[in-house]
């Protein structure tokens, strides 16, 4: 069941990185798939800087760190 809600939050992460990010990222369904891959890297950054995020909103916030990371990273390889 953890797994699921990693996945749920990472979608929800993928949304709200969409909106933050200016020119709404490369869709909804893209902006989804990258909150996904995001709330991994969100977590993995925040182990490297020693900083433990817990409960539903910590993991929320981390996902939604990583999300708008990855939508940069992919952004800096989108210009057309």
């Amino acid at each position: 069941m953890g797994f699921l809600w990693y996945i749920l939050i990472g979608i929800v992460a993928g949304f709200l990185a969409g909106k933050i990010m200016r020119g709404g990222g490369f869709g909804v369904i893209i902006n989804l798939i990258l909150g996904i891959i995001g709330g991994v890297l969100g977590g993995w950054v925040f182990g490297l800087f020693g900083i433990a995020a817990s409960g539903i909103i910590g993991s929320l916030i981390t996902a939604t760190v990583g999300a708008i990371l990855v939508l940069w990273i992919a952004s800096l390889f989108n210009k057309s």
